[in-house]
């Protein structure tokens, strides 16, 4: 049973889909509801009152009863004979029967239940664009957004103030002609001027409140248009076209909570009109249901007429029971025969007129251009003249919405035009904006400093710039983001995040930012993009350029960058985007760079020689740049602590020996990668304290990787290993091992015996069977996870890692079951230290890039 909110839910939904319902669509439904009343009709009377009655046709008269039966029958030349078994109602009745099978048509039987099922495929092709699961997320979002829109105080706020703008344009018209005309004859321009009105003390009146603010309209009133703007509206008088925005001004203000509607119906706008207008599935999908429509109306049409003629009245029926009743021959008659044939010919006529209407609307649409919407009336009135053309399934949408009402698109096009976005935004910001506001605002990033980001403003309020506490700042798509004088009040600002700004900075602005700011992120769409003002930022210690870095074609200039000769203090440099070669201008920082992290989206790095510039370099990351091999550039940066080829396509890492010169290498990552095996070169690396092969094609462990006896962390996760060698002894100082997603079966017996400073084991998703019971010897084990595994017990040795207290243990509740009361409670009960953070003599508990840069940083001072 349907509860009576769904209902009354279907039923609003059902309401809002008929915007997009033209006449023909509705007028389809009705016939297919008068269509599905005729079949079930007709399949009614034959459930309730279908049959035949059947006589016997003797052999005298059988010669003319039916012409198909031979003259030469015996049957019809010899009398009649039976056996009387005074049981005549029940012959007849058993006649019936079975000649109701055998003599009665399919079509007789069966025909309405068939127009019935056709019925209801039609009424389902009729609402699939609905419903399809494609198509109904995108219908629905339109008609939400289509309703905001009818409802928001802006939409009528904006078309009056479109109205107004067009009388003013039409009195300036007639102001410039009327000159011509004074000129011509005197008397004329007098009798002109009292019959346009501007003699007319009423009039004069009416202008003195024209610019009075004009209430807002109600939720009711959705699809209110500019007939409900007064007279004076409409037609303004010349002496008020001086300011054509003064009206709208002086209009009464929007208050907070519909200026937040109205601009986040902007912003919903436009995000649902960069989603439609990527595809016409809409389109697509409605058009091959009015396809299927009318080939769905031919094929009923080529067959049931014909059928309509053979539904007679009369049946000619042999069913062979001369033995039992002394006749072969019965003439039946089909009692529904008559009616029957009336509702199949009132169920043809209204499934040609279905059919006439679905080739119509087939023709429509191939004949009207439905993937483009041109919003031509209003640019022809004048108004709304920066609307931009739709195409795809939003044009689509827009066309099905005028057929309903097009005052509709209307409204939609108050939220479609830049020039009204930039009036409400610019109208909220002084507003909104507040100093108050903004502090209110500001949050602390992960380091603890002050921050505050600032989304799709005009321009950034002046209130900003009394912010002397604040630390970080982001600016995220503000369309005039001007830097002024005033920021030198921003004593605490450091940092500063532009996101498709185009940040203008005036004199004194710039040099404040040389000054203070130490932190810069930019994203961009093209090299040109970025501002010039960058370069001069001699402060400058950490740069993060995301965007599109290489010139179309090629590699060109790569970067088009301008001389980083001036930023003299830069020690972190992050490229995100698509390069193709190590830009030539990090030799004029080589100095004083220590880390640069390239994110290059899988595109190939093509060429890595500038790298042998910057030998300074204590931390590399090369990320998604598609290197097979490791590159012989890193051998010059002697310097090297950090090394993260993650996200690549490494297979083979037999260059491992040229890094030996990089004494002081102590992280290498190496995850997301395709290697096979790994050499027994890795055995020069005495100094890594990190080694990250996660997520590659291992199948067994070298012995010379258990001879970096200062390895801290071993990370092995997503490989193919069957086992751990018990080499692993020689790992001393080993503090994370994470061996999860291979095939280990077991555990070696040295790891719980030798390796005494575990932390971290992680060996879920493996085929262990068992633990060892030298698992209690890890007495600094913190964090256990064994989950996915075939285990049936677990030890009773996990009572002596105390360090599990408080959930460091991650095992099914069924295993944890099999241990004794008292272990359980012991590793139940809370840690007096938390688990996460080692002694001070073990790995950092911040990443190993932070750990290796600040130690780089470090060195270098």
């Amino acid at each position: 049973m349907f509860s009576l909110s769904e209902l009354w839910s279907m039923g609003e939904r059902q309401g809002s889909y008929k915007l997009l319902k033209p006449w023909w669509e509705v007028f389809m439904d009705h016939l297919l509801v008068l269509m599905l009343m005729v079949s079930v009709l007709a399949g009614t009377l034959l459930l309730s009152r279908d049959g035949v009655v059947c006589v016997p046709v003797s052999s005298s008269i059988g010669n003319f009863s039916s012409s198909t039966e031979p003259e030469s029958d015996p049957l019809f030349t010899s009398p009649a004979r039976g056996r009387r078994t005074n049981l005549d109602f029940q012959q007849y009745v058993y006649i019936s029967h079975v000649c109701y099978h055998e003599a009665l048509p399919w079509y007789s039987r069966f025909l309405p239940y068939v127009t019935l099922l056709h019925t209801l495929i039609l009424l389902v092709s009729g609402c699939f664009w609905f419903h399809f699961p494609l198509t109904s997320a995108r219908i629905e979002h339109f008609l939400s957004l289509l309703a905001k829109c009818c409802e928001s105080p802006w939409t009528t706020r904006a078309l009056s103030h479109a109205a107004r703008l067009d009388a003013a344009r039409f009195s300036e018209t007639e102001q410039t002609v009327r000159p011509k005309c004074q000129a011509a004859c005197s008397s004329k321009t007098r009798r002109s001027s009292v019959d346009s009105g501007t003699d007319s003390p009423l009039l004069a009146a009416a202008d003195s409140g024209s610019t009075q603010p004009s209430p807002c309209p109600s939720a009711g009133s959705r699809c209110s248009t500019l007939s409900g703007l007064s007279p004076v509206e409409r037609v303004m008088p010349p002496q008020t076209s001086q300011d054509p925005l003064e009206g709208s001004r002086a209009a009464a203000p929007l208050d907070r909570s519909d200026r937040e509607q109205a601009r986040a119906l902007f912003e919903r706008v436009r995000r649902f009109r960069a989603h439609c207008e990527s595809s016409d599935v809409i389109y697509k999908v409605y058009t091959a249901q009015t396809v299927f429509k009318v080939l769905k109306f031919i094929l009923i049409v080529s067959y049931v007429s014909p059928l309509l003629n053979s539904i007679t009245f009369s049946h000619v029926c042999r069913p062979q029971t001369h033995t039992l009743t002394g006749y072969n021959t019965y003439q039946c008659s089909h009692s529904l025969s008559s009616i029957l044939r009336k509702l199949m010919q009132t169920y043809i006529s209204l499934l040609v007129l279905f059919g006439i209407i679905a080739v119509y609307t087939l023709i429509w649409i191939f004949h009207k251009s439905l993937r483009q919407y041109s919003f031509q009336k209003p640019r022809e009135t004048g108004s709304m003249l920066d609307v931009p053309d739709l195409h795809n399934d939003l044009a689509f949408l827009l066309h099905m919405a005028d057929q309903y009402d097009p005052l509709l698109s209307q409204r939609l096009s108050v939220f479609l035009s830049p020039v009204s976005e930039t009036r409400l935004l610019e109208e909220s910001v002084e507003r909104r904006w507040g100093s108050e506001r903004l502090r209110s605002m500001m949050t602390c990033d992960p380091e603890g400093r002050s921050l505050l980001q600032l989304v799709a403003l005009p321009h950034l309020p002046p209130a900003l710039f009394t912010l002397n506490q604040l630390q970080v700042l982001k600016l995220e798509l503000i369309t005039d983001a001007k830097l002024t004088t005033q920021i030198s009040n921003m004593t605490a600002l450091r940092e500063m995040h532009l996101y498709h700004c185009s940040a203008s900075v005036e004199p004194g602005a710039l040099r404040h930012l040389q000054e203070h700011l130490e932190t810069l992120h930019l994203t961009f769409a093209q090299p040109a993009d970025i501002p010039l003002w960058m370069y001069s930022l001699r402060g400058l210690q950490e740069l993060h350029l995301t965007g599109r870095m290489s010139s179309d074609g090629g590699m060109g200039r790569g970067w088009a960058l301008c001389s980083l000769r001036q930023l003299r203090h830069l020690r972190v440099l992050v490229l995100r985007g698509t390069l193709q070669k190590i830009p030539g201008e990090l030799s004029e920082v080589s100095a004083s760079l220590m880390r640069l992290e390239i994110h290059n989206e899988g595109t190939r790095l093509l060429v890595l020689t500038g790298l042998r510039r910057v030998t300074g370099l204590a931390e590399v990351q090369l990320q998604g740049c598609q290197l097979e091999r490791l590159p012989s550039a890193l051998l010059a940066l002697t310097g090297l602590r950090s090394l993260d080829l993650r996200h690549n396509a490494l297979r083979t890492l037999e260059e491992l020996l040229g890094l030996q010169h990089l004494r002081h290498l102590s992280c290498l990552r190496l995850a997301h990668n395709h290697v096979l095996a790994l050499p027994v070169s890795v055995g020069v690396l005495r100094s890594l304290e990190l080694l990250d092969l996660s997520h590659n094609q291992l199948q067994n462990l070298p012995s010379a990787l258990f001879t970096l006896h200062r390895l801290r962390r071993l990370l092995l996760a997503g490989n193919l290993l069957e086992e751990l060698p018990a080499e692993v002894r020689a790992l001393k100082l080993l503090a994370e091992l994470d061996l999860m997603g291979n095939r280990l079966e077991h555990l070696p017996e040295e790891l719980f015996a030798y390796c005494v400073e575990l932390r971290n084991l992680n060996v879920s998703n493996n085929s262990l069977v068992s633990l060892g019971p030298g698992l209690g010897g890890l007495r600094l084990l913190s964090r256990l996870d064994v989950r996915g595994n075939c285990l049936e017990e677990l030890p009773l040795a996990l009572g002596g890692c105390v360090g599990l207290r408080g959930g460091g243990l991650l095992v099914e509740n069924g295993l944890m079951h099999t241990l004794p009361r008292q272990i359980k409670d012991v590793l139940s009960c809370p840690s007096s230290e938390s688990p996460s953070r080692p002694n001070s003599d073990c790995f950092p508990v911040f990443s190993t890039a932070q750990w290796s840069f600040h130690s780089a940083l470090e060195s270098r001072i």
